[in-house]
């Protein structure tokens, strides 16, 4: 594991800028494989660098308010997003990661190749540019803009604007419950608006959980 070996040629085709092996390797190595360093810090920087890029092009393609704006970004950039386009390139058969991890079936996981993704695109940056990163971004996530992701109503912004427009106090959410490893964290989610009922939900995030809960709490009462 001190080379890339086939992993370079596939990031390559890609269209990555390899230059700096152990930087890739880097990217590429998650916590549980016992390296000196792993993906976390390229993935903080990735996730800045895919923001970035995916708000200038919505910026520059499409019409809209801040708000359907935000809700489009939120949406792009959103971990369910990156794991998607990192499973349509096959980006699990390159993670190095631990026996029992992968065992557990963190390679797999939404949190892992979505982490990874972005620790790929900071890599990227650091390489080349952010032009050269942006344009590595434009066409993975091309399938992604040219779809309905984040075009409707959030549940939870639908829900906020339910409860105003019928005089009720602003929705309330708890996490109720956290359960699993960090790499398969899952996270329930309570959400009640007073005098009305209330949801749970159960997802691999905070932020999922809790939009789960006001979708199923808008089926239920809206």
């Amino acid at each position: 594991m001190n080379d890339l070996g086939a992993s370079r040629a596939w990031l390559e085709k890609l269209g990555f800028e390899v230059d700096d092996e152990a930087l890739w390797i880097e990217a590429l190595t998650h916590g549980s494989a016992g390296a000196e360093r792993d993906y976390q810090r390229l993935e903080f920087l990735g996730d800045r660098v895919l923001g970035l890029a995916i708000a200038e092009w919505l910026y520059r393609r499409e019409a809209g308010t801040e708000g359907d704006l935000a809700q489009r970004l939120n949406a792009l950039v959103s971990r369910t997003s990156c794991a998607k386009v990192a499973r349509a390139i096959g980006l699990s058969d390159h993670v190095r990661i631990g026996k029992q991890a992968r065992d557990d079936g963190a390679q797999g996981s939404d949190n892992v190749l979505g982490d990874v993704m972005e620790a790929l695109l900071g890599a990227n940056f650091l390489e080349s540019s952010f032009s050269a990163t942006r344009e590595v971004i434009r066409d993975l996530w091309a399938e992604a803009m040219s779809g309905e992701a984040g075009r409707s109503k959030h549940p939870k912004s639908a829900l906020q604007e339910w409860a105003a427009g019928n005089q009720r106090k602003p929705p309330e959410y708890e996490v109720i419950d956290r359960s699993g490893p960090d790499h398969a964290a899952k996270f329930t989610v309570r959400v009640k608006v007073h005098k009305v009922g209330e949801a749970e939900a159960t997802a691999g995030s905070k932020q999922d959980a809790e939009t789960e809960a006001a979708r199923l709490f808008m089926e239920r009462f809206g």
